[in-house]
């Protein structure tokens, strides 16, 4: 009977982790698996070592979070080496944790999986050491990250991007229309600028600035602003009333309907991050923007690895989508691409197309699946 020991740090890698081990019990009925995670892997069946509920730094004090990191390593290590003892241990995302947790457990000899690889393709390519120091197998969530693996020596395999086979593409514009009493006659513009205190305080008011002047320039079009499930709504209530008199269109807030605008948006302004992705399976034209701290902007700059910050430019290897980034991130520079999306039907269709063979490139792989295919084949020895 095999045991598998899994840790997640967030609610994110909660999901993707629950999906998994759906998966591994069809294959390996018997398998006994045990997790830091959340309400997902406990509705998956899986035995709760400790929660993930407060692993996240929001909300904590630094040296609060760090001490309870710490303290948790311990925990965990001491368990696995001691009581636990398992075939296989299971690490998903949450990079600055799991890949010093890994380190620890591979001095125990304990054999180290890791599902959604710590970002490495951005600024911090250091991180292939230690994973290949550390790490039996890497499964990827994004196609080029194999390349980068394996050229530094990672035992690295792509297994496809969960939000292939989980993102609901069974979405009715029509009815989004008739929900939030939308005009039909008139093109959606989908305004997205994140959840974090930082991207809220930063970007919404740039974001807000544009659409005065997309609607300034054309009359046709209407705009929706999404929120996310984990905002901090008063601070966004903050940003929205300084705006209060400095605009004249209606700004249709929508809760709960993300990706339903993003699928329904004719044209989405985005924070840069994963809804860029989410907006290339649907299809969505977009513009990218994002705007941080001068001096980690410029050390990110010193440190990058590829000259791209939205998935969609990043996986294509080319630009086919605007990015204004930083110094860029002008609401004049936005609004210009966007009346210029509008107005422009070939761009728009290019920029469809481009996005469709980001799709194609993707790939049809259940990432769960695959998932738990390698590790029944691994712990059963094929």
């Amino acid at each position: 009977m095999k045991k598998i020991f899994i840790v997640t740090g967030e609610h994110s890698g909660d999901t993707h982790a629950a999906h998994v081990v759906n998966e591994l019990k069809q294959l390996m009925p018997d398998v006994i698996i045990e997790a830091v995670g959340g309400k997902k892997l406990e509705q998956a069946g899986v035995k709760i070592f400790h929660s993930n509920s407060n692993m996240g730094v929001f909300g904590f004090a630094p040296l609060q979070a760090l001490i309870s990191h710490i303290n948790l390593a311990k925990n965990i290590i001491k368990y696995l080496k001691n009581d636990y003892k398992p075939d296989l241990v299971l690490l998903i995302d949450y990079g600055g944790f799991n890949l010093r947790l890994a380190g620890e457990l591979k001095k125990h000899g304990i054999n180290i999986f890791y599902y959604i690889s710590p970002q490495i393709w951005a600024s911090r390519k250091g991180r292939l050491k230690a994973i290949k120091n550390n790490i039996s197998k890497m499964l990827l969530i994004l196609p080029f990250e194999e390349n980068i693996h394996k050229k530094a020596g990672v035992n690295a395999q792509y297994v496809g991007h969960p939000l292939v086979s989980q993102l609901n593409m069974d979405i009715s514009k029509e009815k989004f229309i008739q929900k939030n009493n939308l005009d039909p006659n008139k093109r959606i513009i989908g305004i997205f600028p994140g959840s974090r205190k930082m991207e809220v305080n930063n970007l919404v008011p740039i974001f807000l600035k544009a659409a005065q002047l997309i609607f300034n320039n054309s009359k046709k079009v209407q705009f929706c602003l999404g929120i996310a499930s984990n905002i901090d709504e008063n601070l966004l209530n903050k940003q929205l009333d300084k705006f209060k008199n400095k605009i004249d269109f209606d700004l249709k807030i929508i809760t709960n309907q993300s990706r339903q605008l993003l699928a329904s948006s004719d044209i989405a302004i985005l924070a840069s991050g994963t809804v860029t992705l989410e907006a290339t399976l649907y299809n969505t034209p977009m513009i990218v923007s994002y705007k941080g701290p001068t001096i980690v902007y410029l050390i990110y700059i010193l440190i990058r690895y590829l000259k791209f910050v939205s998935l969609p430019n990043i996986i294509a290897g080319k630009k086919i989508i605007e990015e204004f980034i930083q110094f860029n991130a002008k609401p004049e520079l936005i609004a210009k691409e966007a009346l210029e999306l509008i107005h422009n039907e070939s761009k728009r269709k290019r920029m469809k197309r481009d996005l469709a063979d980001i799709r194609e490139k993707l790939g049809n792989k259940v990432a769960s699946k695959e998932v738990a295919g390698i590790i029944s084949e691994s712990l059963n020895g094929k």
